[in-house]
């Protein structure tokens, strides 16, 4: 039986995180996870990399993705829009129209970082600071090619001393500094993920710092509410347990998700900065649930214990 999960973490070798694939694998071991999966931002390169070492190693592997979402809808005559996370599992990873898309939104991902680059530069020059070298920018493109993300800029500007850490560089430069993310929309991204054979997971929905629709509503049950109205067809899951959502959080969206018949699935969202995977507990009801949906999916896991 497996006990111990962590169905969200984002690697070097093709996203954000300080790791690579190897080293998150062999941490998941280390750590006694049964189950893993390496969820990167737009990308999936890395896949059959983890799907083939995670074998090796003799741990539970599921496929999956993290897909930026522009969501909007209309409320009471009002109009709100923002950006989401969709988590994807157990798609194959070998599906043309997933990568070809993907691929689309990798190429603007890069675009729009670099234009973040000049505009953060402009912003350092009005304070007076020195601007960040084109070179530096250069060794973060060869260094994460794959999927780059404002987090490291924020990481340039820590290790320029100009802030003291990501949350610091983000409020006093990158909240501004937000430029539209790729246009696709719940329908599609869902779409793209089921028709690979995958599933579709609202991440973190109730994460307070912003990441979610919290910063549409301010309590977990407006959250609930506006997920059954407008977003259930979309969805096979909701990701219940996240390192910065609160147990209460938590608690009504598993029982939620539990009554609309949902996955309920848990991650801690492990850049490795700090080192916090296998840190959220997912109770062992949703493991065998997420097991029993998506196990057998592209021969990506076995129940080894």
């Amino acid at each position: 039986m497996i006990k111990r999960v962590d169905l969200h973490v984002h690697s070097r070798d093709c996203s954000d995180g300080r790791f690579g694939v190897r080293e998150i694998v062999d941490y998941a071991k280390e750590l006694g996870l049964g189950l893993l999966s390496i969820t990167d931002h737009d990308a999936i390169s890395c896949q059959e990399m983890a799907m083939a070492y995670a074998q090796e190693t003799g741990i539970g592997y599921i496929t999956g993705v993290e897909i930026s979402i522009r969501y909007r809808f209309e409320e009471n005559g009002k109009g709100w829009e923002g950006s989401l996370d969709l988590l994807g599992y157990g798609f194959d990873p070998l599906n043309k129209r997933l990568n070809e898309r993907l691929n689309q939104i990798l190429r603007y991902r890069k675009e729009r970082i670099e234009k973040t680059f000049h505009i953060l530069n402009r912003h350092l020059q009005r304070d007076g600071l020195k601007e960040l070298e084109e070179s530096d920018f250069l060794k973060l493109e060869k260094a994460y090619h794959v999927s780059l993300g404002r987090p490291l800029l924020a990481d340039l500007l820590v290790a320029k001393g100009y802030v003291k850490d990501r949350r610091e560089a983000f409020m006093k430069y990158l909240d501004e500094i937000n430029l539209p993310k790729f246009p696709i929309g719940l329908e599609d991204a869902a779409g793209l993920i089921r028709d690979a054979g995958g599933k579709v997971v609202l991440a973190h929905p109730a994460d307070p710092s912003g990441k979610g629709l919290r910063k549409f509503y301010p309590n977990v049950e407006r959250i609930v509410e506006h997920i059954d109205r407008h977003m259930l067809p979309y969805l096979d899951g909701l990701e219940c347990w996240h390192s910065r959502q609160d147990e209460y959080a938590s608690a009504i969206l598993y029982e939620y998700a539990k009554g609309r018949g949902l996955l309920s699935t848990g991650g801690s969202d492990c850049h490795q900065s700090p080192l916090k995977m296998g840190s959220v507990d997912v109770p062992q009801e949703a493991i065998d649930q997420f097991i029993r949906v998506l196990g057998p999916r592209n021969g990506s896991f076995q129940d080894r214990e």
